[in-house]
């Protein structure tokens, strides 16, 4: 019972945290099903948005800037791999990495953007009075990384360039690559490597809608820009 209040209490406090409401759910025990110590665990979300307000990358072009949000850590992609660096690693495992005990770092709670860029989104909608200005698309940095997800919000014949070296390497993930032994493609394939949330917005928005989001508590870099994309990859990280 510990272990599904611990489950049920940290649903809340990520419902709290996205500005949502708990209105349903069903627990079971089943001794004869999972053993001692194991669970399992499936939910969903129910979001609305007006139809004039949907984001779909279509305004999208050359000279937008890329702005990236900070993800607390590994989130929730790629454990795979994580698991088989800590089994090389053996018993040479860092006691901390980032100032967190090395647990803590590895298995730090996905971060939920959702009020900080709802605030964005108010404080810079696409449109506005200049017509082409504000917010044009967003990109969850989930499993695929920056390679496979934020080509999902580009429109056809246009790229993301992102420049190498515009954000840090955290100790986790440089420790990561150090013992898989992995290049930074396969980094940025892999893991959300220290961006959790892509922001693409009109150049002459994009200073203060990056204040906006760190007056909500993100920490944001400038990561790239947007440009033609001829006949290159839709991501380019140089």
């Amino acid at each position: 019972m510990d272990t599904a209040a611990r489950v049920v209490g940290g649903i809340a406090r990520g419902c709290e945290l996205s500005g949502c409401a708990l209105i349903g759910g069903e627990t079971a025990e089943m001794p004869g099903m999972y053993p001692a110590g194991e669970y399992d665990l499936a939910g969903f979300a129910v979001g609305a948005v007006e139809k004039s307000k949907i984001l779909t990358g279509q305004n999208v072009k050359p000279g937008d800037v890329v702005l990236g949000l900070a993800s607390h850590g590994v989130h929730s992609n790629g454990f795979s791999l994580v698991r088989k660096v800590i089994e090389r690693a053996g018993a040479d495992l860092p006691s901390t990495l980032d100032g967190q005990p090395f647990r803590e770092a590895v298995m730090a709670p996905t971060r939920l953007y959702v009020k900080p860029v709802l605030a964005a989104l108010a404080a810079h909608p696409h449109g506005g009075e200049a017509g082409d200005g504000g917010i044009k698309a967003l990109a969850h940095i989930t499993g695929g990384g920056l390679l496979e997800n934020i080509p999902r919000v580009l429109p056809e014949g246009t790229a993301a360039h992102l420049t190498k070296g515009s954000w840090p390497q955290t100790e986790l993930f440089a420790w990561l690559q150090k013992v898989a032994g992995i290049d930074d493609i396969e980094m940025n394939r892999t893991f959300n490597n220290g961006i959790g949330m892509v922001v693409v917005v009109a150049a002459a928005d994009a200073e203060a809608c990056a204040a906006t989001l760190r007056a909500q508590g993100e920490t944001v870099h400038e990561i790239g820009t947007i440009a033609e994309r001829g006949n290159g990859a839709a991501v380019v990280v140089a």
